[in-house]
This record gives structure tokens, C-alpha cells and sequence, in this order.
């Protein structure tokens, strides 16, 4: 790297916003001029090799990320993509993308564009807006540390003025921004949740919503008022073509910052490595539901302060997705349309409201330990069909400090064997197995009949 320079203005751009520096902070920690800054952040002037080193070194990442690596998201950006079922047969492992990404980085750089603009092309599925916009978070390890930064700031604002930080916030709105909440009755608000009428000039809030979702629903009216610009900025910077998925991508942000506000970033971490990750523990200290804690234990990926790499998803009782967050985690079977049946995560439908764990083991080798509970969707404040399965996980290795797994084996040996759906997945002794794996050759024998529904070369 010793004569390296690149143009990677871009990626240096979102570190700096992803640590939350004005050009003049991080002018000066890098030694040089603002202005100076302010030209490789628009690529005027390449980042030099000694540059890169310093950065890599104060504000720790791989600088191989920089540039079309960046734009890509790294190996397990370009992993993700390939994860695709139409390139289920290639078998393409993680040294071949490894090799690929090194030996001709704008040759990957291409493909992965042309792969996440093919959903925003006139004719293409409606719900390829939600992949485009998970795309889009997932680049950024669904970890936004300008919105972390502003949220914790507001959360200290608010706790000096008042302990419970739902009053707080109703405080601000009344104060600042001149609305009231109020509850009102289900026969006057059937069909929503939350609803801002600025001529009564009140944040309206269904009366069936449990405190968690009252007070989230509070926060995220908060985020929309004060971070608007802030958000925006992140939108326009993601450039997604397709309108639907920019709006996606927007409600995304406004949750996120919701959820920071609740668990702000510091004081979150602390709680979680003093209880050892405990689930219920934190709900009651932060009040939150268990899916908000689900999806903010995502996030914790704040440079020199970074959590345990969840992943987190919901599912159905059809085993259908309809969340989906890999964070830091690289679990990437996640990508897979379809989930196991032989995890857990299904079982739990089965044990309204207790905390399931499991080991699972994917045919890569990787071994996770997850954990997997009931909620209710807002569908069933109605008396609706609102019932999912939350599930969090990481890498088995990883598990030990949490207080789900102690006494609980965590070798690779004891986990049950699953894979990324019946149509990705190879393994041949199946009892579970639906239908066949995409590309793998049928074998039939008239003589016999073995224990699976299929036979086909490992």
C-alpha cells in the first residue's frame, strides 16, 4: 500500500459522518487542512497512502473498504448479492469473492451495480423496492452513528428534564413544537396508529397500543421533526432510483432514530454488558418491547465501542420474512426467501411469550446461537391475525458472555443442522425436505426407496 492513492471521497465522507466529526474535527486529527479535506471529499484530491494508514488507525476500519469496496460493502456486500438464488448452483465460496474483489475491483463494482439496479427498472416486482431499500441499510451495517450521536445528545437533554423519557418527550412536543398527545378511543381512530392532525394540533396515539409502542410512536413524530434534514441527506446519499424504496429507506431512519432516543447508544451498551445481553432485563429497563430490542441490538457497531454482532428477522407462522436485519453478524444464509423448519424459530409460535434458544449449523461450517420469541404485530390491537416470531442471533463463538447461554453447550457438534431454505440447501439426509435443491441432479432408482422424498448427487 506504500504507493497506493485512491479516490475514495465518497467513503470518506461517511466515515466522517459515521463518526460524528465536523472536515475541521477531522482535518485536524488527521493533521491536515480543512479545505484540504474538503477536496478529497469530493474527489478533487486522492487519499495517499500515508493518509489512508492514518485513518485506518484512528478511526478503525480495513482501508481495503475504501472506494469501490465501500460502494460495494466489502466482501460480505458482494457475498450478499451472490447469495441470490439464481447463483445457487455456482457454488462461489468466500476465498473466490476474496480473490474477485482484489484482482479486479471495477469489475465487481459493475456487477454489484447492475445487480441493485435491476429491481428499479420499469416492469420489475413492486416488492423489489423493500430489497433495494435493505440493501441500502445493510451497506450500512444498519449502523447510522450521526442519528446514534443526535439521539443520545436529545436523550441527555430530556432525562435532565424529566426521568421518564416518555413525559419528556411529550414535554418537547408541547414545548417545542407546540402539539399535545392525546389518546384517543378505538371507535374514533380504527385504522391507525399514530396520526399528526396539525390543525388540532395534536400527535393522535391509538389507545390500544401497549406503553412501549405509545412511547415509540412518540419518538419517531420527534424524529420526523427534528431530523428531517439530517435523514434526508442520508436518502439522497443512498441514490435508490426507485421512489417506494427511497420512502422505505426514510421510514427506516426515523425508526432507527426512534429507537436510539429509548436506548441511547452509551448508556444501552453498558446495560447490555452488565446483564450479559439479559432480554427481559433490558426491556424493563429501557421499557421497550422485545422487538424494538431485537432491532437495536443490531445496530451497536459505534467505532471503538462496538456490541455483540446480531442479526435479528420475523417471520410468520407460514415461515414467510417480513424482517430482516444482518447487521455486523455476516449471517448471510439470512438472504435465503425461506427459513428452516427444523430451527426453533418456528417452534415458538407454539410457546406464546417464552424465550426459545437454539444452536443452528449451517453446510458452510458457520455455527449461530439464536434466540426466538413471540409478538404482536400492530394487526392485533384490533383483535387481528398479528402474531409473529422475532428471532436474534450471532456466531456461536461469540455467545458465551450471554446470559441466555450459560450452562448451555455452545460446540459446534451439539447444533442442529439447518440450511438457507429446501431449494438452497444440500443436504441429502433430510426428513424435513420439501422439494429438491435448485441445480442439484435428480438420481432414480425403481428398485428402492430411501428414507427422503429425493435422491440427487451431494
Amino acid at each position: 500500500m506504500a504507493e497506493q492513492s485512491v479516490f475514495a471521497g465518497p467513503s470518506v465522507r461517511r466515515i466522517r459522518r459515521r463518526e460524528g466529526l465536523t472536515q475541521a474535527a477531522m482535518a485536524a486529527a488527521l493533521g491536515i487542512s480543512a479545505s484540504y479535506l474538503n477536496l478529497i471529499e469530493r474527489n478533487q484530491r486522492p487519499l495517499s497512502a500515508r493518509l489512508m494508514l492514518l485513518m485506518a488507525q484512528r478511526f478503525d476500519f480495513d482501508p481495503r473498504t475504501l472506494g469501490s469496496h465501500d460502494e460495494i460493502g466489502g466482501v460480505d456486500g458482494l457475498r450478499r448479492r451472490l447469495g441470490d438464488e439464481l447463483f445457487a448452483d455456482l457454488g462461489i465460496d468466500r476465498e473466490e469473492v476474496v480473490e474477485w474483489l482484489n484482482a479486479a475491483p471495477q469489475a465487481a463494482l459493475a456487477f454489484a451495480r447492475l445487480y441493485d439496479t435491476a429491481g428499479s427498472r420499469p416492469g420489475s416486482d413492486p416488492t423489489d423496492a423493500t430489497l433495494l431499500a435493505r440493501r441500502e441499510i445493510e451497506r450500512w451495517r444498519n449502523h447510522f452513528a450521526d442519528l446514534d450521536a443526535a439521539a443520545e445528545e436529545l436523550a441527555d437533554e430530556l432525562r435532565l428534564s424529566e426521568g421518564e423519557i416518555g413525559a419528556a418527550m411529550s414535554e418537547r412536543l408541547r414545548r417545542r413544537h407546540q402539539l399535545s398527545v392525546r389518546i384517543l378511543p378505538v371507535e374514533v381512530m380504527p385504522d391507525h396508529l399514530r396520526r399528526l392532525d396539525l390543525h388540532a394540533r395534536q400527535l393522535q396515539l391509538a389507545e390500544m397500543l401497549d406503553p412501549a409502542s405509545r412511547t415509540f410512536e412518540i419518538a419517531v413524530q420527534l424524529a420526523q421533526l427534528e431530523q428531517r434534514e439530517a435523514i434526508r441527506a442520508l436518502v439522497e446519499g443512498a441514490n435508490l432510483a426507485d421512489r417506494a424504496a427511497q420512502r422505505l429507506f426514510q421510514r427506516h431512519l426515523y425508526a432507527y432514530f426512534a429507537a436510539a432516543l429509548i436506548m441511547p447508544y452509551g448508556r444501552f451498551l453498558r446495560a447490555c454488558e452488565a446483564t450479559g445481553y439479559d432480554l427481559p432485563v433490558l426491556q424493563r429497563r429501557f421499557g421497550v418491547g422485545f422487538e424494538q430490542l431485537a432491532h437495536r441490538l443490531t445496530t451497536l457497531q459505534r467505532v471503538g465501542q462496538r456490541g455483540l454482532p446480531f442479526f435479528m428477522l420475523r417471520i410468520d407462522r407460514a415461515g414467510q420474512v417480513s424482517k430482516r436485519f444482518a447487521g455486523a453478524s455476516g449471517a448471510l444464509f439470512l438472504e435465503s426467501a425461506e427459513t428452516c423448519p427444523l430451527w426453533n424459530l418456528h417452534a415458538a409460535f407454539e410457546h406464546a411469550g417464552r424465550l426459545l434458544s437454539d444452536r443452528v449449523a449451517l453446510e458452510d461450517g458457520t455455527s449461530w446461537f439464536t434466540l426466538a420469541r413471540t409478538v404482536q404485530g400492530s394487526g392485533a390491537i384490533r383483535g387481528g391475525q398479528g402474531e409473529f416470531v422475532v428471532g436474534l442471533g450471532l456466531d456461536a463463538a461469540l455467545a458465551g458472555p450471554l446470559a441466555a447461554a450459560r450452562g448451555r453447550s455452545l460446540r459446534g457438534e451439539n447444533a442442529t443442522p439447518i440450511g438457507p431454505g429446501c431449494a438452497q440447501c444440500h443436504r441429502i439426509d433430510c426428513m424435513q425436505r420439501s422439494l429438491p435443491p435448485r441445480g442439484a441432479a435428480l438420481r432414480f432408482d425403481d428398485r428402492s426407496r430411501g428414507l427422503t422424498p429425493f435422491d440427487f448427487a451431494s
